[in-house]
């Protein structure tokens, strides 16, 4: 089972930026896909961006295309999600997870979900 750790939330004025971390350990990040989820309070998770193992196929909900960037550096073991121009309705914990990417989705092939990171956009 893959093994990541999600960092680099917190409490940002609308219109900031966030640059969060998906770290891997015990395993080679690049044989995976990674996928970059949220829930708000009271609601699902909702898929937000993934990336191919590789990083030549990327997706985004529409939400956030033209503000978030997903990233991957293989040689760190490492996933980012840039989050720029930061709204209130981004406010959610952030979670990654190994997916598959099928046409446009990005479908998690775990069940289990870790802690995840807070991300808190508010004046």
């Amino acid at each position: 089972q893959l093994q990541l750790v999600e960092s680099g939330g917190g409490l940002v004025q609308p219109g900031g930026s966030l640059r969060l971390s998906c770290a891997a350990s015990g395993f080679t990040l690049d044989s995976s896909a990674i996928g970059w989820f949220r829930q708000a309070p009271g609601k699902g998770r909702e898929a937000v961006s993934c990336i191919s193992s590789r990083g030549h196929i990327i997706r985004y909900v529409d939400s956030v295309k033209g503000r978030f960037t997903i990233s991957r550096d293989n040689a760190k073991n490492t996933v980012y999600l840039q989050m720029n121009s930061l709204k209130p309705e981004d406010t959610a914990v952030y979670y990654c997870a190994a997916v598959s990417i099928i046409q446009a989705m990005c479908i998690p092939r775990s069940s289990t979900w870790g802690q995840g990171t807070q991300v808190t956009v508010s004046s």
